[in-house]
């Protein structure tokens, strides 16, 4: 039997059994879960009960139990190794939109090897790494302009780590949080509170899910600016300031989401390409500092009221099976 966490009720979670899939030999294969992370602003929403009843088949995770608002099994961040299925994959390390469970039975073509010098701990960012690497794609930023990302949390801190590569570029993240200096000087760019926040930037990334960063991301946005919105709010309607200079700025304010590839790449880029690069990025042990918690399976029901509280301190936790 594997055991799975599942999201019972608003606020409440457990661990429950949950019956093997018999495998089809030859397309199947058993993973045992070695590392997983917790999206820290969806799963909060889906912990919450606060997945609008309108979005509930397009926030279905691959591989989820049940259905919104709950009981329901949702992730999408495992890390696991293969103990059963072809040879080409036994063995070894792999990545999986699949939820929190310690063995879990997919077809191999939901399974990514890990490339060498990836560790299985720091690739549970490999989901939020290709929203990331998309986000920067819709973007269209290059050598030398002026960024501001508003949000210093998993994603945030992806795009930074991202964009503070790019030759010329003058990168500042955006964050209520002093601390997160650090972690904007640990991937190359500056680091502004939102009344020191950078004005007339030719990109703004918003990745804080809140009403006032996306005010701070509008006021950071330069002549004809465009504004990539990463952030997904679910219930909440947060008031944008379109008025005064949104207009005059000739600003550009558009989504991003990891759903499609982006525009810019999809003639010519699968789900399965821009997942291998996500992973290969990951290489970097730069990456390394956005996981700033570690919790055990066994503790995760406990221990998620407070991983995923509002004020909750640190970025990503990565949740630890067996010893």
């Amino acid at each position: 039997m594997a055991r799975a966490l599942t999201y019972t009720s608003a606020g409440v979670s457990a661990l429950h059994t949950v019956d093997p899939r018999p495998l089809d030999a030859g397309r199947d294969a058993r993973v045992r879960m070695l590392w997983s992370g917790i999206s820290r602003g969806t799963e909060r929403l889906v912990f919450e009960g606060r997945i609008p009843p309108g979005e509930y088949e397009r926030m279905r995770a691959p591989f989820q139990r049940g259905d919104f608002p709950f009981p329901v099994t949702y992730g999408y961040s495992a890390v696991g190794r293969v103990e059963e299925g072809p040879p080409d994959v036994l063995g070894k390390a792999v990545f999986c939109l699949f939820p929190h469970q310690d063995v879990f039975e997919v077809p191999v073509s939901a399974l990514s090897v890990l490339p060498p010098g990836l560790p299985p701990r720091r690739a549970v960012l490999a989901a939020n790494m290709e929203t990331a690497l998309n986000a920067v794609w819709d973007s269209g930023v290059g050598p030398g302009d002026r960024v501001a990302i508003v949000g210093g949390g998993i994603l945030g801190g992806l795009i930074a780590g991202l964009v503070g590569g790019i030759p010329g570029i003058e990168a500042t993240l955006v964050d209520v949080v002093p601390s997160r200096a650090a972690l904007a000087a640990h991937m190359n760019v500056q680091f502004r509170e939102p009344d020191g926040a950078p004005c007339d930037c030719d990109v703004v990334f918003h990745t804080s899910s809140s009403g006032s960063g996306a005010a701070t991301a509008l006021a950071c946005g330069g002549l004809e600016a465009r504004i990539v919105e990463v952030s997904w709010f679910g219930d909440a309607l947060p008031a944008l300031p379109l008025g005064g200079a949104f207009h005059a700025k000739r600003l550009t304010y558009q989504s991003s989401q990891v759903g499609q590839v982006s525009a810019t790449r999809r003639a010519r880029w699968s789900y399965d390409r821009r997942m291998a690069k996500a992973l290969d990025l990951l290489r970097d042990d730069t990456y390394d500092a956005l996981i700033t918690g570690e919790v055990a399976f066994d503790d995760l029901p406990a221990m998620l009221p407070d991983i995923l509280a509002a004020d909750a301190q640190g970025i990503a936790t990565a949740v630890k099976y067996g010893e």
